[in-house]
């Protein structure tokens, strides 16, 4: 047998037990997603901190719907900006116009306490921040009227320090930012539900992050992570670390993808991908079975087109399209067309590959080397 022959069937197997994978996060996606989620018995205050940068598309709706929250204490929701000319910061203030019964704060402070510039932010914005509980949550996610509610009653059981929350993509730049959610809701989502269902995984995410103020000073503040690239993450694990757990209720927030164009897709995914590799470099690597239907065409590349190749391409095609219909079924939504799903897993397969082969990323306009540790050092220009 050749080196490409025992490739073909190396690729054929890996596909074979991606279609399983397939099957069990389908599976899991709707046993997880139809849990009942904890009723809060007492509701504390609450600071919500959205860190600002640019205004992309749906960028309004999405603080809009930390607007409209059925909560019944106190919410303040602070927003931070670096440069008062960031047309975020015009939005900031129209939300607050709009809102005048709201307690909307508006922090401007370019202040950088590290690398990291999203971290920078959220440390300039807490000294602002009032409520008991801290609710961190990145600028591009729209939430249900529920949402607040979930939260603190998921954060008030025994041995939680910390809520975070799924996301699921929604494509609000057009034909790019499409593909982007398709990978978010049709291999991201179902992995992280059965990684941390398996228990396999221990995922906190910047959807959400919400925690009490005590146990934040605890974990060192933002300032302890002023320098990392999966700053969500090394919160998490800084929970963890101290016993506390980090609860995910069965909601899954929403994603605004902005994807503009291919680079700026490309650039976004291999962040994310180079992100989770230094995180979790064995598992990563792992994640590469969860990519059948292009192992099922490298297989067929290399040992033909053949009856029995193209009966594997399609039932692996099935499998997809049944794992997208349970998750759309979970989640409420459609992130793209069942036609798109080659497009969008053939994109992720070159990304997964591609992201072996370097340790910079693009972040906000400029490029930094990750190290081993997840720590950013900004790449100089020559």
């Amino acid at each position: 047998m050749t080196l490409l022959a025992a490739l073909g069937w190396v690729s054929r197997a890996l596909a074979v037990a991606g279609a399983v994978y397939g099957l069990a996060a389908a599976a899991l996606v709707g046993r997880f997603m139809a849990r009942r989620p904890a009723a809060a018995a007492t509701f504390p205050s609450v600071t919500i901190l959205k860190p600002l940068h640019g205004a992309a598309p749906g960028l309004e709706a999405a603080l809009e719907s930390f607007c409209a929250q059925d909560y019944p204490a106190a919410v303040q929701i602070v927003l931070g900006v670096r440069d008062a000319a960031d047309p975020a910061a015009a939005i900031a203030r129209r939300l607050a116009e709009t809102h005048a019964g709201l307690d909307i704060v508006l922090v401007v402070d370019e202040t950088e306490h590290g690398q990291n510039r999203k971290v920078s932010n959220l440390i300039n914005m807490v000294p602002h921040a009032r409520g008991e509980i801290i609710v961190l949550s990145d600028a591009d996610i729209e939430v249900g009227p529920d949402y607040l509610r979930t939260v603190i009653g998921e954060l008030a059981a025994p041995g939680v320090g910390a809520v975070t929350c799924l996301y699921r993509g929604r494509g609000d730049g057009g034909f790019w930012s499409r593909l982007s959610a398709m990978g978010i809701d049709y291999r991201f989502l179902p992995s992280a539900v059965l990684a941390s269902s398996l228990g396999l995984a221990h995922p906190c995410f910047g959807s959400t992050i919400a925690l009490g103020r005590p146990l934040l000073a605890t974990i060192g503040g933002f300032a302890a992570f002023a320098d990392c690239l999966a700053d969500d993450f090394e919160i998490g694990a800084a929970v963890r670390r101290a016993g506390l757990e980090v609860a995910i209720p069965p909601i899954a927030v929403i994603h605004a993808c902005a994807e503009g164009d291919f680079r700026a897709l490309i650039d976004h995914e291999i962040r994310w991908a180079r992100t989770v590799r230094r995180i979790d470099p064995a598992g990563y690597a792992g994640s590469g079975v969860t990519h059948a239907l292009p192992l099922a065409l490298v297989g067929a590349a290399l040992l033909g087109f053949t009856p029995a190749s193209l009966g594997l391409i399609f039932a692996i095609l099935l499998v997809r399209i049944a794992l997208k219909a349970r998750v759309d079924a979970a989640v409420g939504g459609r992130a793209g067309p069942w036609w798109l799903l080659p497009a969008s897993d053939v994109l992720s397969f070159a990304v997964f590959l591609i992201s072996f082969a370097g340790d910079t990323v693009v972040w906000q306009g400029r490029r930094f080397r990750v190290g081993r540790d997840g720590v950013l050092s900004k790449v100089s220009r020559s």
